[in-house]
């Protein structure tokens, strides 16, 4: 289980990491918020309370911009 765990983190950094090469905000809110997801998991796993609180935040504010109206 140890080795999934730190395969979650690796795919977590991965997805993050990516969302920074996004130009259209839209879509890098959407990758970003994969990554914080499994990074949600990631701290999960560990336990560790300051990284999923963190990411868990993260989601938020990328769930609502993403899901507010455009005026």
């Amino acid at each position: 289980m140890e080795q999934y765990t730190e395969y979650i983190g690796y795919a977590a950094s991965l997805a993050v990491l990516i969302a920074f090469l996004m130009k259209n905000m839209r879509t890098l809110r959407i990758v970003n918020t994969v990554g914080c997801v499994l990074f949600i998991v990631y701290g999960s796993l560990l336990p560790s309370v300051p990284v999923i609180a963190t990411n868990a935040a993260i989601v938020c504010i990328n769930l609502y911009y993403l899901l507010r109206k455009e005026k």
